[in-house]
């Protein structure tokens, strides 16, 4: 089994914010992530496909295709938007990390042919990044 591996970036914009709580308790479990007028981050995101090369290519998966499905399917719609207003395949959905990378598998893994989507990596900050294995 091979792992092929292509990284990309994006910077986007949320608020970490639930409806349901008071705005005193969004500040407390949110922090800085609840500011009423948003923050952005730069983000980074490695996709990840498993499977045995081609025995005509080498290829497990072609890396220019890899990365222009990301652009089609990812960055093109998160790129310099607000992921709370802006993304389709986030509405109603809390933008935390650990819920965009799931968000962002359901956009990928239909697409990937001829090997599988093993694991997305996807920083917030060089500080706090989460993995995510499809399960």
């Amino acid at each position: 089994m091979v792992y092929l591996t292509r990284k990309e970036h994006f910077n986007a914009a949320h608020k970490l914010h639930n409806p349901d709580w008071t705005l005193e308790k969004n500040k407390e479990v949110f922090g800085k992530c609840a500011n009423h007028n948003w923050h952005g981050h730069n983000y980074e995101i490695w996709v990840t496909v498993k499977g045995e090369p081609d025995p005509e290519t080498g290829f497990v998966f072609n890396a220019h295709h890899l990365s222009a499905l990301l652009q089609r399917e990812i960055i093109s719609k998160v790129d310099h938007k607000n992921l709370n207003v802006d993304v389709d395949f986030m509405q109603g959905i809390l933008p935390s990390t650990e819920n965009f990378i799931k968000e962002i598998w359901k956009q990928l893994e239909p697409n990937i042919k001829g090997c599988s989507l093993h694991c997305i990596k996807l920083a917030e900050t060089d500080k706090i990044y989460a993995e995510y294995y499809g399960e």
